[in-house]
C-alpha cells in the first residue's frame, strides 16, 4: 500500500499540549520537533515529553515522525532515547552525504528494541553539499522513504535572496524530486512560511504538486487543510484515470497492444500514474471500492 504524506506538521518538542493534541489537526504526518523548535537549554526536557507522547498521545492515521538534531549535535542522543519509543520514522537534518546516511541508520537499528516495527528515515535536504549529493543519499539505505527539502537553509548557502514567489528555489526543487524518483521514494516539498497567507499557500503547494512533489512541510496547523486541497486528485485526475484503466483492461482482454484516450497514445507509465491516482483517491475516501 501506497503510503500518503500530502502533509507533514511540525509540532514543538517542548510544547506539552500541542504534543497530546497532535492528532487533531488532520495531517498525514505530524513532525514531533527536537531540533529548530526547541531551544539548546530544554533538549532533554523536550526528549521525555516527545517520548510520552509517543507512548501515550493519539495521533490516529497520521505518521508519527520525530525530527531529530543533527548527528554531530546530539542527534545520537536523539536516536537513542527516542528510537525505543517507537516512531514510524526520524526525519534527519542536514544531510550531507550517504555516509552520514548510513550511520544514521546504523545507530537507529542498534537503539531498536526487540519485535518493533523497523523505524524509517525522511532526509532533510538543507545544504548544497546535501544537493548535489542527494540520489547517493536517498539510495543509501532502505529505511530512506522520502527526501524532503529545506529552503531556508538551503539558500542562506547559497547566498541566495528568499522570496514568496520561490523562483531562487525551483531548480532545486526539480534536482531534489529528480532524485527521489530516481531512488523509487516521495520527494516533500519546503514550508510556506507566512502562516497568514492561505492565498499564496494554495498557490505554491499546487505548483508543488505539478513539478513532482508527493507533499509539504507544514508549519502550522491551519495549512494543513489548504495542502490537502492541493495535493488531493480532483474529480477531473479520478475520471481520467478511471478511463485509462478501463482502457487498459479492454485492451488486454481483446489482445490489443495498443492503447488511446480522448485520442491520445496512453503508454506504460501513463497507465501506472492512472493506477497510482486511482489507488490514493480510494485510499482518502474520494472513490469507492471496485463493486461499491
Amino acid at each position: 500500500m501506497m503510503a500518503i504524506r500530502r502533509s507533514m506538521l511540525f509540532i514543538p518538542g517542548n510544547h506539552p499540549g500541542m504534543l497530546q493534541n497532535g492528532g487533531v489537526f488532520g495531517a498525514d504526518s505530524v513532525i514531533l520537533d527536537l531540533e529548530d523548535a526547541v531551544a539548546p537549554t530544554e533538549k532533554d526536557a523536550a526528549r521525555r515529553l516527545v517520548g510520552m507522547a509517543l507512548k501515550n498521545a493519539d495521533y490516529g492515521d497520521s505518521e508519527k515522525v520525530v525530527r531529530i538534531n543533527p548527528l554531530d549535535c546530539d542527534g545520537a542522543v536523539d536516536i537513542a532515547a527516542i528510537v525505543p519509543c517507537a516512531p514510524d520514522a526520524i526525519l534527519l537534518p542536514k544531510v550531507q552525504n550517504a555516509a552520514e546516511l548510513r550511520e544514521a541508520a546504523a545507530l537507529i537499528a542498534s537503539a531498536e528494541v526487540a519485535g518493533q516495527k523497523p523505524v524509517k528515515i525522511i532526509a532533510l535536504i538543507e545544504t548544497p553539499r546535501g544537493l548535489a549529493n542527494a540520489l547517493e543519499i536517498a539510495e543509501a539505505d532502505p529505511r530512506v522513504v522520502a527526501l524532503a527539502f529545506g529552503a531556508e537553509d538551503y539558500t542562506a548557502g547559497l547566498g541566495a535572496v528568499r522570496s514568496k514567489e520561490g523562483g531562487e528555489i525551483l531548480t532545486a526543487r526539480a534536482l531534489l524530486i529528480n532524485a527521489a524518483a530516481a531512488a523509487g521514494i516521495d520527494a516533500i516539498d519546503t514550508p510556506f512560511t507566512d502562516a497568514n497567507d492561505d492565498a499564496g499557500l494554495a498557490e505554491d503547494a499546487g505548483l508543488a504538486r505539478r513539478i513532482g512533489f508527493k507533499g509539504k512541510l507544514a508549519i502550522n496547523p491551519r495549512q494543513v487543510d489548504v495542502i490537502h486541497e492541493a495535493f488531493n486528485p480532483s474529480e477531473k485526475e479520478i475520471d481520467w484515470a478511471e478511463r485509462v484503466v478501463f482502457a487498459i483492461e479492454q485492451a488486454q482482454a481483446q489482445g490489443s497492444g495498443v492503447i488511446a484516450v480522448d485520442g491520445k497514445m496512453v503508454d506504460a507509465p501513463i497507465v501506472n500514474r492512472a493506477k497510482r491516482t486511482l489507488e490514493m483517491a480510494r485510499m482518502l475516501g474520494l472513490k469507492k471500492e471496485d463493486g461499491q
